[in-house]
């Protein structure tokens, strides 16, 4: 059984999927996480792309890789402002 190039690329991009959905989720760092999450969405957006569907590549990057993570990332900033003059959090 012989595959494709086209073939090969998608089990390449797969195999990344598989490898940054766990990551995301191994991390003890949420920033890692995040960034990890950034990574699936970008790869994502290239499948899309493989697929021809680069409509919907474009909005993944967009919204998935770009908005999502900047917003996690502000998120994470605002939550770890609320700590207390002693080093614990406020509650």
């Amino acid at each position: 059984m012989v595959l494709s190039v086209s073939e090969v690329f998608h089990i390449a991009i797969l195999t990344l999927l598989v490898i940054s959905a766990f990551f995301a989720i191994w991390f003890r760092d949420l920033l890692s996480s995040v960034i990890a999450l950034g990574v699936f969405s970008l790869v994502l957006s290239v499948e899309f792309y493989l697929l021809h569907a680069p409509d919907v590549a474009i909005a993944e990057a967009a919204i998935g890789a770009g908005l999502n993570t900047a917003i996690y990332i502000v998120a994470l900033r605002g939550c770890g402002k609320a700590r207390s003059k002693t080093g614990g959090d406020i509650r």
